[in-house]
């Protein structure tokens, strides 16, 4: 269980830690307390509400830092970056949307697509991926928001 906010995460990549990225080593160690968690889990689940069609910017840094070079990428032959996470078997996404699936739709639904094309690249060759989004969050019904927890709680008790 990972809470960015509550365990005070620092999204920003300091010029530092950008000098730092490209050097596997210091790159982990810079990360190590998020790194080590990452490498011992058999699952990833990300949950977010979705912001102007993308990932909060806190979600969005830790991706950044955590799917880089001596973490979850072998750069040693940067012409064939290799995925380092073959520990994580199954990616889940949970997320809502402010708007609805047509205009997520006509931007690409880049939260969709981190989640079931990005973030497994990085795992075990037949990760399973799920992706749960509820669209257009704020004219919900009660209806609709109860039958998305339902869906959101079968599939997590299955995961």
């Amino acid at each position: 269980m990972l809470d960015l906010y509550a365990e005070g995460f620092d999204p920003v990549l300091t010029a530092e830690r950008r000098r730092d990225y490209h050097d596997p080593a210091r790159n982990r160690r810079n990360n190590a307390t998020y790194a080590d968690r990452l490498a011992a889990a058999e699952g990833l689940i990300v949950q977010f509400p979705t912001w102007s069609f993308g990932p909060p910017a806190m979600l969005k840094g830790w991706f950044d830092r955590m799917f880089g070079p001596g973490i979850a990428l072998d750069l040693s032959d940067p012409a064939h970056a290799k995925p380092m996470l073959h520990n994580i078997r199954c990616v889940s996404g949970i997320s809502t949307y402010g708007r609805p699936r047509w205009q997520a739709i006509a931007m690409a639904d880049p939260p969709r697509k981190i989640v079931t094309r990005y973030l497994p690249w990085f795992t075990a060759k037949r990760t399973r991926v799920r992706y749960h989004a509820l669209y257009h969050m704020n004219v919900a019904t009660a209806n609709q928001r109860a039958r998305f927890l339902a869906t959101v709680g079968q599939a997590m008790r299955a995961f």
